[in-house]
C-alpha cells in the first residue's frame, strides 16, 4: 500500500525552510555577540589594541558582514514573532504560510531602505 501521507505541517514546505533559516540566523548573531564582547573586552587590556581592531573593521568588507548581519537580526526577529503566533495563537499553525510571507514582505520593508543608506554610507563615505 503506498503512503498517501502528506507528512507533517514543517517537513519540506515553507514552514521547515523558515525553521531552518531561524537556526542558522540565530547561531550567526550568538556568534557575533561572542565576538563583539572578546573584541570590546579588549579595551580593557589595551586601548591601541583596541582601537587597532576598530580600524581593521572600518572597510568595505565589513560593512558587507554589518549588513548580513542587520539582515539576519531583522528576519530572526520577525520570525521569532511569527513562531510565538503559531504556538500560542488557535489558529496560527493553519495561518503559518501566510505569516511567513508576512515576515518575508516586512523584512523586505525594512532591510531595503537599511541598505540603500549603510551601503551609500560604506561606499560613498558620505
Amino acid at each position: 500500500m503506498p503512503n498517501t501521507s502528506k507528512g507533517t505541517l514543517y517537513r519540506g514546505r515553507e514552514g521547515m525552510w523558515s525553521w531552518v533559516a531561524h537556526r542558522i540566523t540565530g547561531i550567526a548573531i550568538f556568534f557575533f555577540l561572542l565576538i563583539h564582547v572578546l573584541d570590546t573586552a579588549v579595551v580593557r587590556i589595551s586601548p591601541e589594541a583596541y582601537n587597532s581592531i576598530m580600524h581593521i573593521y572600518k572597510n568595505p568588507l565589513m560593512a558587507m558582514g554589518e549588513a548580513a548581519l542587520v539582515a539576519a537580526i531583522v528576519y530572526h526577529a520577525f520570525n521569532g514573532i511569527r513562531i510565538i503566533l503559531v504556538d500560542f495563537w488557535k489558529n496560527g499553525a493553519k495561518n503559518q504560510k501566510a505569516m511567513l510571507w508576512g515576515v518575508l514582505i516586512l523584512w523586505a520593508l525594512v532591510m531595503v531602505p537599511f541598505l540603500i543608506r549603510h551601503l551609500m554610507l560604506a561606499f560613498g563615505g558620505h
